[in-house]
Protein backbone atom coordinates (compact mmCIF):
# COMPACT_ATOMS: atom_id res chain seq x y z
CA UNK A 1 0.00 0.00 0.00
CA UNK A 2 1.37 3.48 -0.63
CA UNK A 3 2.35 5.91 1.70
CA UNK A 4 0.54 8.74 -0.16
CA UNK A 5 -2.17 10.18 1.00
CA UNK A 6 -5.31 9.78 -1.62
CA UNK A 7 -7.11 12.86 -3.15
CA UNK A 8 -10.54 11.19 -3.93
CA UNK A 9 -12.81 8.45 -3.06
CA UNK A 10 -14.94 6.89 -5.22
CA UNK A 11 -17.76 5.23 -3.31
CA UNK A 12 -20.05 2.04 -5.16
CA UNK A 13 -22.86 1.27 -3.28
CA UNK A 14 -24.89 -1.91 -4.49
CA UNK A 15 -28.11 -3.15 -3.59
CA UNK A 16 -26.78 -6.72 -4.41
CA UNK A 17 -24.32 -6.84 -1.91
CA UNK A 18 -22.48 -9.56 -4.58
CA UNK A 19 -22.83 -7.46 -7.40
CA UNK A 20 -19.76 -5.27 -7.24
CA UNK A 21 -16.90 -6.28 -8.32
CA UNK A 22 -13.53 -4.45 -7.47
CA UNK A 23 -11.79 -5.76 -10.16
CA UNK A 24 -14.48 -3.67 -12.55
CA UNK A 25 -13.78 -0.52 -10.69
CA UNK A 26 -10.25 -0.85 -10.64
CA UNK A 27 -10.28 -1.68 -14.36
CA UNK A 28 -12.61 1.39 -15.36
CA UNK A 29 -10.19 4.10 -13.26
CA UNK A 30 -7.19 2.39 -14.85
CA UNK A 31 -9.04 2.98 -18.01
CA UNK A 32 -9.71 6.62 -17.40
CA UNK A 33 -6.60 7.79 -16.59
CA UNK A 34 -5.94 7.07 -12.77
CA UNK A 35 -2.66 5.96 -11.92
CA UNK A 36 -0.71 4.37 -8.96
CA UNK A 37 -1.99 2.90 -5.84
CA UNK A 38 -6.33 2.19 -5.94
CA UNK A 39 -6.94 1.05 -2.34
CA UNK A 40 -10.04 -0.55 -0.94
CA UNK A 41 -12.18 -0.36 1.85
CA UNK A 42 -15.46 -2.01 2.33
CA UNK A 43 -17.95 0.41 4.21
CA UNK A 44 -20.61 -2.11 4.36
CA UNK A 45 -22.66 -5.16 2.37
CA UNK A 46 -22.58 -3.34 -0.76
CA UNK A 47 -20.69 -0.50 0.05
CA UNK A 48 -16.66 -0.26 -1.35
CA UNK A 49 -14.82 2.65 -0.90
CA UNK A 50 -11.95 3.15 -3.37
CA UNK A 51 -9.03 5.60 -2.65
CA UNK A 52 -6.70 6.96 -5.17
CA UNK A 53 -4.18 9.86 -6.51
CA UNK A 54 -5.19 12.06 -9.50
CA UNK A 55 -5.82 15.30 -10.90
CA UNK A 56 -9.24 17.11 -10.61
CA UNK A 57 -10.18 16.70 -14.39
CA UNK A 58 -10.23 13.14 -14.51
CA UNK A 59 -11.83 12.55 -10.99
CA UNK A 60 -14.39 15.08 -12.56
CA UNK A 61 -15.29 12.42 -15.13
CA UNK A 62 -15.10 9.06 -13.26
CA UNK A 63 -18.88 8.98 -11.59
CA UNK A 64 -20.32 9.14 -15.32
CA UNK A 65 -17.97 6.22 -16.51
CA UNK A 66 -17.88 3.79 -13.68
CA UNK A 67 -21.70 4.72 -13.48
CA UNK A 68 -21.83 3.70 -17.34
CA UNK A 69 -19.85 0.33 -16.69
CA UNK A 70 -22.21 -1.24 -13.48
CA UNK A 71 -25.49 -2.62 -13.05
CA UNK A 72 -28.29 0.14 -12.81
CA UNK A 73 -28.91 -0.35 -9.04
CA UNK A 74 -25.39 0.98 -8.08
CA UNK A 75 -25.14 4.33 -6.73
CA UNK A 76 -21.57 6.02 -7.13
CA UNK A 77 -20.21 9.24 -5.65
CA UNK A 78 -16.77 10.84 -6.31
CA UNK A 79 -15.41 13.55 -3.77
CA UNK A 80 -12.46 14.89 -3.12
CA UNK A 81 -10.77 13.30 0.08
CA UNK A 82 -10.14 17.11 1.67
CA UNK A 83 -13.76 18.10 2.13
CA UNK A 84 -15.92 14.69 2.69
CA UNK A 85 -16.35 15.42 6.45
CA UNK A 86 -19.67 17.01 6.18
CA UNK A 87 -20.44 19.50 8.86
CA UNK A 88 -24.08 20.73 7.63
CA UNK A 89 -26.35 18.35 6.78
CA UNK A 90 -29.89 20.28 4.85
CA UNK A 91 -32.71 17.94 3.55
CA UNK A 92 -36.10 18.57 1.48
CA UNK A 93 -38.85 16.60 3.62
CA UNK A 94 -41.56 15.36 1.03
CA UNK A 95 -40.34 12.13 -0.97
CA UNK A 96 -36.79 13.11 0.50
CA UNK A 97 -37.06 12.46 4.33
CA UNK A 98 -40.19 11.47 4.28
CA UNK A 99 -42.12 8.98 1.75
CA UNK A 100 -44.58 11.12 0.92
CA UNK A 101 -45.61 14.90 -0.61
CA UNK A 102 -48.00 15.77 2.63
CA UNK A 103 -50.10 18.53 0.40
CA UNK A 104 -50.94 15.22 -1.60
CA UNK A 105 -52.17 13.60 1.02
CA UNK A 106 -53.87 16.42 2.85
CA UNK A 107 -55.61 16.61 -0.19
CA UNK A 108 -57.28 13.13 0.00
CA UNK A 109 -59.18 13.95 3.19
CA UNK A 110 -60.27 16.48 1.00
CA UNK A 111 -61.08 14.10 -1.59
CA UNK A 112 -59.50 15.88 -4.24
CA UNK A 113 -56.06 13.83 -4.70
CA UNK A 114 -55.95 13.37 -7.87
CA UNK A 115 -56.55 17.07 -8.24
CA UNK A 116 -53.41 18.08 -6.76
CA UNK A 117 -51.16 15.57 -6.76
CA UNK A 118 -50.65 16.77 -10.90
CA UNK A 119 -50.06 20.08 -9.66
CA UNK A 120 -47.14 18.92 -7.26
CA UNK A 121 -45.64 16.48 -10.13
CA UNK A 122 -45.42 19.39 -12.56
CA UNK A 123 -43.65 21.40 -9.77
CA UNK A 124 -41.44 18.87 -8.62
CA UNK A 125 -40.31 18.41 -12.49
CA UNK A 126 -40.08 22.29 -12.40
CA UNK A 127 -42.97 22.70 -15.13
CA UNK A 128 -44.31 25.01 -12.56
CA UNK A 129 -43.47 28.32 -10.83
CA UNK A 130 -43.08 26.62 -7.36
CA UNK A 131 -45.10 29.82 -4.85
CA UNK A 132 -47.68 29.67 -7.74
CA UNK A 133 -48.09 26.27 -7.08
CA UNK A 134 -48.30 26.09 -3.93
CA UNK A 135 -50.69 28.94 -3.57
CA UNK A 136 -53.27 27.26 -5.77
CA UNK A 137 -52.95 23.94 -3.96
CA UNK A 138 -53.36 25.22 -0.88
CA UNK A 139 -56.40 26.90 -2.00
CA UNK A 140 -58.33 23.76 -3.14
CA UNK A 141 -57.66 22.89 0.29
CA UNK A 142 -60.18 26.10 2.07
CA UNK A 143 -62.63 24.14 4.53
CA UNK A 144 -60.48 21.36 5.18
CA UNK A 145 -60.55 20.35 9.13
CA UNK A 146 -57.61 21.49 11.00
CA UNK A 147 -58.42 18.04 13.37
CA UNK A 148 -57.01 16.09 9.40
CA UNK A 149 -53.59 17.65 9.75
CA UNK A 150 -52.78 15.30 13.04
CA UNK A 151 -55.12 12.65 11.21
CA UNK A 152 -52.81 12.69 7.93
CA UNK A 153 -49.29 12.72 10.16
CA UNK A 154 -50.44 9.70 12.38
CA UNK A 155 -51.94 7.53 9.55
CA UNK A 156 -49.67 8.46 6.04
CA UNK A 157 -46.63 9.87 6.88
CA UNK A 158 -43.67 7.71 7.42
CA UNK A 159 -40.16 8.29 7.96
CA UNK A 160 -37.93 6.55 4.63
CA UNK A 161 -35.75 4.18 5.47
CA UNK A 162 -32.46 5.39 6.83
CA UNK A 163 -33.89 8.38 7.73
CA UNK A 164 -32.90 8.97 11.81
CA UNK A 165 -29.98 6.83 11.23
CA UNK A 166 -28.59 9.34 8.39
CA UNK A 167 -29.46 12.80 11.24
CA UNK A 168 -28.19 10.69 14.20
CA UNK A 169 -25.17 9.84 12.62
CA UNK A 170 -24.33 13.07 11.78
CA UNK A 171 -24.84 14.84 14.90
CA UNK A 172 -23.00 12.20 16.71
CA UNK A 173 -19.90 13.54 14.23
CA UNK A 174 -20.76 17.09 14.81
CA UNK A 175 -22.58 18.35 11.76
CA UNK A 176 -25.61 20.48 12.22
CA UNK A 177 -28.89 18.83 10.99
CA UNK A 178 -31.64 21.06 8.89
CA UNK A 179 -34.72 20.19 7.48
CA UNK A 180 -36.02 22.24 5.00
CA UNK A 181 -39.43 22.03 2.97
CA UNK A 182 -41.83 24.25 1.08
CA UNK A 183 -44.19 22.06 2.87
CA UNK A 184 -45.89 23.26 6.48
CA UNK A 185 -44.12 23.74 9.56
CA UNK A 186 -47.67 21.32 11.15
CA UNK A 187 -45.11 18.49 9.50
CA UNK A 188 -41.77 19.62 9.28
CA UNK A 189 -41.97 19.73 13.51
CA UNK A 190 -43.07 16.62 13.98
CA UNK A 191 -40.72 14.81 11.47
CA UNK A 192 -37.70 17.00 12.39
CA UNK A 193 -38.55 15.51 16.24
CA UNK A 194 -38.95 12.30 15.12
CA UNK A 195 -35.88 11.99 12.95
CA UNK A 196 -33.63 14.46 15.39
CA UNK A 197 -33.04 17.41 13.31
CA UNK A 198 -31.61 20.71 14.94
CA UNK A 199 -33.96 23.23 13.03
CA UNK A 200 -36.60 22.74 10.85
CA UNK A 201 -38.31 25.48 8.00
CA UNK A 202 -41.25 25.50 6.24
CA UNK A 203 -44.56 27.19 5.46
CA UNK A 204 -47.53 28.22 7.21
CA UNK A 205 -50.74 26.60 6.31
CA UNK A 206 -53.31 29.31 7.64
CA UNK A 207 -56.62 28.34 9.50
CA UNK A 208 -59.60 30.00 11.34
CA UNK A 209 -59.29 27.35 14.48
CA UNK A 210 -61.31 25.15 12.66
CA UNK A 211 -60.74 25.06 9.07
CA UNK A 212 -58.06 25.63 6.68
CA UNK A 213 -58.55 29.42 5.14
CA UNK A 214 -56.94 28.34 1.89
CA UNK A 215 -54.24 30.56 2.26
CA UNK A 216 -50.88 30.48 3.39
CA UNK A 217 -48.51 32.34 5.16
CA UNK A 218 -46.04 35.00 3.55
CA UNK A 219 -43.28 34.62 2.44
CA UNK A 220 -43.53 31.50 0.91
CA UNK A 221 -40.68 29.26 1.56
CA UNK A 222 -39.20 28.25 -2.00
CA UNK A 223 -35.58 27.19 -3.74
CA UNK A 224 -33.99 30.25 -2.59
CA UNK A 225 -35.20 30.15 1.15
CA UNK A 226 -33.59 27.49 0.54
CA UNK A 227 -30.53 28.37 -0.27
CA UNK A 228 -30.83 30.87 2.01
CA UNK A 229 -30.96 28.83 5.13
CA UNK A 230 -28.03 27.29 3.76
CA UNK A 231 -25.92 29.78 3.49
CA UNK A 232 -26.89 31.67 6.72
CA UNK A 233 -26.14 27.90 8.44
CA UNK A 234 -22.58 27.98 6.57
CA UNK A 235 -21.97 31.64 7.88
CA UNK A 236 -23.17 31.05 11.45
CA UNK A 237 -20.44 28.40 11.79
CA UNK A 238 -17.90 30.14 9.91
CA UNK A 239 -17.64 27.07 7.68
CA UNK A 240 -17.59 27.19 3.63
CA UNK A 241 -20.19 25.31 1.26
CA UNK A 242 -17.81 22.41 0.81
CA UNK A 243 -18.62 21.25 4.33
CA UNK A 244 -22.49 21.12 3.14
CA UNK A 245 -24.14 18.09 2.32
CA UNK A 246 -27.64 18.37 0.98
CA UNK A 247 -30.20 15.92 -0.23
CA UNK A 248 -33.50 16.49 -1.99
CA UNK A 249 -35.61 14.93 -4.79
CA UNK A 250 -37.11 17.97 -6.90
CA UNK A 251 -36.72 21.27 -8.87
CA UNK A 252 -36.98 23.96 -6.09
CA UNK A 253 -34.24 21.91 -4.00
CA UNK A 254 -31.99 22.85 -7.18
CA UNK A 255 -30.43 25.92 -5.83
CA UNK A 256 -29.51 24.45 -2.35
CA UNK A 257 -28.10 21.10 -3.94
CA UNK A 258 -25.74 23.05 -6.64
CA UNK A 259 -24.80 25.57 -3.71
CA UNK A 260 -23.50 21.86 -1.47
CA UNK A 261 -20.21 20.65 -1.26
CA UNK A 262 -22.18 17.06 -1.63
CA UNK A 263 -25.41 17.72 -3.00
CA UNK A 264 -27.39 14.37 -3.71
CA UNK A 265 -30.43 13.77 -5.40
CA UNK A 266 -32.57 11.14 -3.10
CA UNK A 267 -35.06 9.55 -6.12
CA UNK A 268 -34.87 12.72 -8.15
CA UNK A 269 -36.83 14.18 -10.95
CA UNK A 270 -34.66 14.09 -14.54
CA UNK A 271 -34.18 18.19 -13.66
CA UNK A 272 -32.36 17.69 -9.99
CA UNK A 273 -30.54 14.48 -11.08
CA UNK A 274 -28.64 16.54 -13.85
CA UNK A 275 -27.84 19.08 -11.31
CA UNK A 276 -26.74 16.61 -8.31
CA UNK A 277 -22.94 15.22 -7.28
CA UNK A 278 -24.65 12.21 -7.16
CA UNK A 279 -28.00 10.31 -6.74
CA UNK A 280 -29.18 7.72 -4.27
CA UNK A 281 -31.58 5.37 -6.48
CA UNK A 282 -31.89 2.88 -3.57
CA UNK A 283 -34.18 3.19 -0.88
CA UNK A 284 -32.12 4.01 1.99
CA UNK A 285 -30.90 7.22 2.81
CA UNK A 286 -27.68 5.41 4.47
CA UNK A 287 -26.38 5.60 1.48
CA UNK A 288 -25.15 9.34 2.14
CA UNK A 289 -23.36 8.10 4.93
CA UNK A 290 -21.30 5.69 2.71
CA UNK A 291 -20.44 8.73 0.44
CA UNK A 292 -18.82 10.41 3.38
CA UNK A 293 -16.98 6.91 3.92
CA UNK A 294 -18.71 5.96 7.55
CA UNK A 295 -18.67 2.65 7.55
CA UNK A 296 -21.84 0.53 9.20
CA UNK A 297 -20.46 -0.12 11.88
CA UNK A 298 -20.10 3.19 13.05
CA UNK A 299 -23.59 4.16 12.38
CA UNK A 300 -25.85 5.54 15.17
CA UNK A 301 -29.16 5.36 15.93
CA UNK A 302 -30.00 7.53 18.84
Amino acid sequence: MSSEQPSFFLTCVSQKADALSGEMIRAVLVEQGVLGAITEQVLGDGAVDFAFTSDAETAGKLSDAVLAAVPDDMDVCVQAAASRDKKILICDMDSTIIGQECIDELADYAGIKSQISEITERAMRGELDFEEALTERVGLLKGLSVAALQQCFEERITLTPGARTLVQTMKSRGAACLLVSGGFTFFTARVAEAAGFDENYANVLIDDGNALTGEVGRPILGKQAKLDRLNEKVAALGLSNSAVLSIGDGANDMAMIEAAGLGIGFNPHPVLAKAADAVISGPSLTTALYFQGIAKSDWKES
